[in-house]
């Protein structure tokens, strides 16, 4: 399958040229090449995520359970806020996929074409009672850097916007409040869009539960996994 071009092709041409330099030149390029790829990851977090209980298996759950609720996440590569998602006591599922585009049942390569206008995303199913919303929140403003625009570190595009779109409207009062509180955390204006609920399309079922089944894979272990050691997280 085709990665978008930061997570796939800045590796392999990474790769290609160490093989081809002089013993001198190896170690500072090599040394420069985990620089940038580690830069994908945003410093932070910015602001500090709550005290939230962690579960003891991370393993989705099928379904909406009816004392549930939905909520529909951007925050950049959705592999990294995935395994961030998963581990929260209170959540019963993410989904990773797209949202907000123009184009019926998108692939992921269509939607790293950048023409789509599909966002990555997570669906998160949760309940209210063991995660509040304003808590989901908190953790989305942690996981990543949301001043930035279509950008996080190094993953660049549309694809990668900040985003939260609500299900249901009485939800957005808590967003708003959310935004707010989150403004006055970050040196730089927020850019999240905020955004009502559209067509959720599942990414392939490969990219699920992506980073638990892909460790040692080179994103997972130089983006995702610092991501998770700086939130505290199982990694």
């Amino acid at each position: 399958m085709k990665e978008c071009p930061f997570r796939k092709g800045i590796i392999g041409a990474t790769l290609a040229s160490l093989l081809d330099m002089t013993p001198l030149k190896l170690i500072p390029a090599f040394l420069f090449a985990l620089l940038s790829l580690a830069s994908c990851e945003p410093a932070g977090p910015k602001v500090a995520p709550p005290q939230t209980a962690m579960k003891t298996d991370i393993n989705d759950k099928k379904g909406i359970p009816a004392d549930h609720k939905l909520i529909t996440l951007g925050a950049g590569c959705y592999w990294c806020v995935e395994a961030v998602f998963q581990q929260l006591e209170g959540v019963h599922s993410v989904t990773a996929g797209f949202m907000g585009g123009h184009v019926e049942n998108p692939t992921y390569e269509q939607v790293c074409e950048k023409n789509t206008g599909h966002i990555e995303v997570i669906q998160v199913v949760y309940n209210p009672e063991k995660l509040p919303l304003g808590d989901v929140l908190a953790w989305f403003w942690a996981a990543h850097d949301p001043t930035t625009k279509d950008r996080q570190g190094n993953d660049i595009g549309p694809q990668y916007a900040s985003a939260i779109f609500y299900h249901n409207p009485e939800d957005k009062e808590v967003i708003d409040a959310s935004l707010e509180n989150a403004s006055k955390e970050f040196d730089k204006p927020i850019v999240t869009q905020i955004r009502e609920a559209e067509t959720f399309y599942e990414a392939p079922e490969n990219h699920q539960d992506y980073y638990f089944q892909n460790k040692s894979q080179g994103y997972c272990r130089l983006v995702i996994k610092p991501k998770l050691e700086k939130l505290k997280l199982k990694n």
